[in-house]
């Protein structure tokens, strides 16, 4: 009789809390990837946490910049931004919806406050482009909060499912290089769930509200609000809320595997590609 192969539960590999910075014009934010502690974690570049009731901490915006060879993903929680770039785009991000943006061979955006008092916060996550990607057209995929596929999977969890899959139902953000899953996670104090990650993934856990145990039995781990777990191990996550109104966002990717020459808001594979980059934008190309 053949015995059941044993779940390989994912487990914490290293936990580190957020810095705070300031970007843009001074936009004052937590910066969870893209530091010291974890410079990035294939194919993510840069996860930001931006979250004040402070008007002065984020009217300032980020004023037009430009974007050559990755991808970032901006997902609201509260406030409304606006988004305008050289290629003609303009469009206002509101609570609740997902701006995936493939910056490819370059554009120049803005990203400013439509709001002069009240709540902004949010993500913005960088995700990389593998090298045949790097100098395509730039694109958005851009989705209001009710295009997100909400459920209700187990007792005492909810789920804004905007990438990946769960069962039969998949998030509207499409991304075939790096097959990305980027899931938010509300939990009841003592609610847990169960989710198989796909398989070669890296992937991390970012608590936000509240405080959560990843991992299973003695291997489970307390992850506090604003601390990053880097999963390790197995596939099968478990998470279980050990607040009330515990939140979360879990993200995996495939890793590219590629080498990385990065400066500021340029990210190619090698430092010639870099120099270009520099070149182009200097001569208005993107």
């Amino acid at each position: 009789m053949a015995t059941a192969t044993p779940i390989a539960y994912a487990r914490v590999g290293r936990k580190l809390r957020g810095q705070p910075t300031s970007d843009g014009a001074g936009v004052r934010l937590t910066r969870v990837i893209g530091g010291p502690q974890l410079p990035d974690l294939d194919p993510f570049l840069l996860l930001d946490e931006f979250g004040t009731d402070r008007p002065e901490d984020y009217l300032a915006g980020f004023p037009e910049h430009p974007h050559r060879g990755f991808e970032t993903v901006t997902y609201m929680l509260d406030g409304r931004m606006r988004h305008r770039d050289n290629h003609g785009n303009e469009g206002v991000l509101v609570p609740g919806s997902v701006q995936w943006m493939t910056a490819g061979r370059g554009l120049v955006h803005s990203e400013m406050p439509e709001q002069e008092q009240g709540r902004m916060r949010g993500f913005q996550l960088w995700v990389n482009l593998p090298a045949r990607d790097k100098m395509s057209e730039p694109k958005y995929q851009e989705f209001a909060p009710e295009r997100i596929v909400q459920l209700a999977p187990a007792p005492g969890v909810q789920i804004k499912l905007i990438a990946g899959r769960i069962g039969e139902l998949r998030g509207p953000i499409a991304q075939p290089a790096t097959d990305p899953v980027y899931l938010d996670l509300a939990l009841d104090d003592g609610a847990y769930w169960e989710y198989e990650l796909p398989e070669g993934h890296n992937a991390f856990a970012y608590v936000y509200e509240g405080e959560a145990a990843i991992g299973e039995g003695e291997d489970a781990r307390t992850v506090q609000a604003q601390e990053l777990a880097v999963l390790a191990g197995g596939s099968r996550l478990r998470v279980q809320a050990r607040h009330p109104d515990t939140r979360l966002i879990v993200v995996a990717g495939r890793p590219l595997r590629e080498p990385v020459a990065r400066y500021g808001p340029f990210v190619m594979n090698t430092k010639q590609e870099l120099m270009q980059a520099f070149v182009d934008f200097q001569e208005g190309k993107f």
